[in-house]
């Protein structure tokens, strides 16, 4: 304080403005989202670019900040950005889904404002709308520790994000057709690095830079659309810290299978002979691997990277097998001073059981997806908003689905599928994967703890195989085929929060549902009120706001 005032200094950095006080700082940002054209693998089409580029900006952030972006929707239809894996406390109306917000109208903004409220890690954003994130609009998004909270490892040269995908050549108002038609979209027609298609070979452009014996950050994210994607490093090591948030015991990898929507950082020596070497991504579990290199290159050399490539790995029981060498750091410190391990998950009653199966089947002649026997559909009124305003029976019904699913699911209803979970009540769900292809499954506003991954099916007895000591708390779990994966966490943030398929093709066509967790109280000790920018469409479009929540 000077003079009785508060000390604030502002910062000016390119599109970003930084209001730094003795609170928790402001950081502001621009977005323009436009349409532009790219040739990622080699064929003009269509891409959404923020601020003029594919992909989007890297986010970068600190705990505790807070975000404030305006996201300008130049296209020429509705448009939202969410956040993922960031837990928006008692914030849902941020979390930039269909559920919880109005799409941004074409030729209009909005201004979402969001603090990564004791979260630290690795993540990204992307076009929750329609098939946008088919054409861009993701990029990276990390929220740094604190100063003040110690980081258990030693501070890396610099710090990069590798965006890893599959990618198809028709542009997403194309593939939308298809899926609207009935058709499914087949295998991707190839992967990218960081936007970018690179042969083995040919002429490519360092997309980083080490100096020799230095080693650097580098957070790995899936941001694809269907496809796991094995990340390898030519010759190098790479060292796991830190998932989707949390901590990890620090393990050595040759490759990392990464499923989509999730993300892995790891550390990495420049200990090797200075030259160029290949990074890799390449599908797993397709008929057809498909690949793509990129160059990571020693300073000052001019080397060329070997032709021999690291082979992937074969079949989905070492992919398991990886995931089980997954650890939670006990003794680290996460976004806050205490160990991570001091919250001991695995002596907490289990108060409810939910078990979800996907299941594809046919409802009117085209192919739709869903949780037991109930594909999803969109309402013209956001979930959230029927039910702030008092009016989820003109909308939507709660528990359309059992906990329990039926043992053959041989029919689709299509419907919202809205789940009433008890507001702090700790809950055991299991992922059951009853087809033959990988799953990857996400939840918005928590993280969890992915106690275990099994072939065949769940039953009450396979909880003696849990790991209810250090399992890792994160946020997207993979389901393998013909297999269960089990997720226990405690609904302690109010809102209304997305369990979706990563599988956008599934996700797009009904396999997601919502999760309302209320507050009795419906008080801001437990959820804020809707911010007074907020869009309002459907049969809310007009009213006035409903009383605010006091504390």
């Amino acid at each position: 304080m000077q003079g009785g005032r508060l000390l604030t200094v502002l910062v000016c950095l390119a599109s970003t403005v930084a209001i730094v006080s003795a609170g928790d700082p402001y950081f502001y940002y621009t977005w323009n989202v436009t349409y532009g054209t790219a040739a990622p693998l080699g064929i003009p089409q269509q891409v959404i670019l923020i601020n003029g580029q594919f992909p989007g900006p890297n986010l970068n952030s600190t705990s505790n900040n807070n975000v404030v972006i305006n996201v300008f929707n130049n296209l020429d239809e509705p448009f939202l950005l969410t956040w993922s894996g960031l837990q928006h406390r008692k914030n849902s109306w941020q979390d930039g889904v269909t559920g919880t917000s109005c799409p941004i109208p074409a030729g209009t903004n909005f201004t979402y404002h969001f603090q990564p409220k004791d979260q630290i890690g690795s993540y990204f954003y992307y076009p929750s709308t329609s098939l946008h994130r088919f054409a861009g609009g993701f990029g990276g998004l990390r929220v740094n520790s604190r100063l003040l909270i110690p980081v258990p490892y030693a501070d890396p040269e610099d710090d990069h994000t590798i965006l890893i995908n599959d990618w198809f050549t028709k542009s997403h108002t194309a593939l939308k057709n298809f899926l609207d038609s009935g058709r499914t979209l087949g295998s991707p027609d190839g992967v990218l690095i960081n936007g970018k298609f690179g042969k083995v070979g040919e002429k490519n452009e360092a997309l980083f830079t080490m100096k020799p014996g230095k080693t650097y950050k580098y957070r790995i994210c899936n941001v694809g659309f269907k496809s796991s994607l094995n990340f390898r490093i030519q010759g190098h090591k790479m060292k796991l810290v830190e998932m989707e948030g949390s901590h990890v015991l620090q393990n050595d990898y040759d490759s990392l299978d990464v499923h989509v929507g999730q993300c892995f950082a790891v550390l990495v020596t420049a200990d090797q002979v200075a030259k160029n070497y290949y990074m890799v991504a390449s599908t797993r579990f397709l008929k057809k691997e498909v690949s793509t290199v990129g160059v990571l290159s020693y300073e000052g050399s001019n080397v060329e990277a070997s032709a021999e490539l690291p082979k992937a790995p074969v079949g989905w029981a070492w992919s398991l097998n990886q995931f089980r060498s997954f650890r939670w750091n006990l003794t680290a410190s996460a976004a806050r001073p205490n160990p991570q391990g001091s919250y001991h998950y695995g002596k907490i009653n289990i108060t409810r059981t939910i078990k979800l199966a996907n299941s594809k089947n046919v409802v009117n002649g085209k192919v739709r997806f869903g949780f037991n026997g109930v594909s999803h559909v969109d309402t013209e009124t956001p979930l959230k908003l029927a039910e702030y305003f008092g009016m989820a029976e003109k909308v939507f019904k709660y528990n359309v689905i059992k906990d329990e699913p039926a043992a053959k699911i041989t029919a689709l209803t299509v419907e919202p599928n809205v789940l009433n979970i008890t507001f702090r009540t700790f809950v055991e769900i299991i992922f059951e994967n009853h087809e033959k292809s990988m799953q990857s499954f996400h939840l918005d506003g928590h993280s969890f703890f992915a106690v275990a991954s099994e072939p065949g099916r769940w039953t009450p007895e396979k909880r003696s195989n849990y790991n209810l000591l250090d399992a890792v708390s994160r946020h997207t779990v993979q389901v393998y085929p013909k297999s269960w994966s089990a997720i226990l966490l405690t609904f302690d943030n109010a809102g209304m929060w997305n369990v979706r398929s990563e599988n956008w093709e599934r996700r797009y066509l009904g396999e997601q549902l919502y999760i309302s967790v209320l507050s009795p109280e419906k008080s801001l000790r437990d959820e804020y009120n809707i911010p007074l920018n907020t869009n309002l469409c459907g049969i809310v479009k007009g009213l006035p706001l409903p009383t605010p929540y006091t504390i």
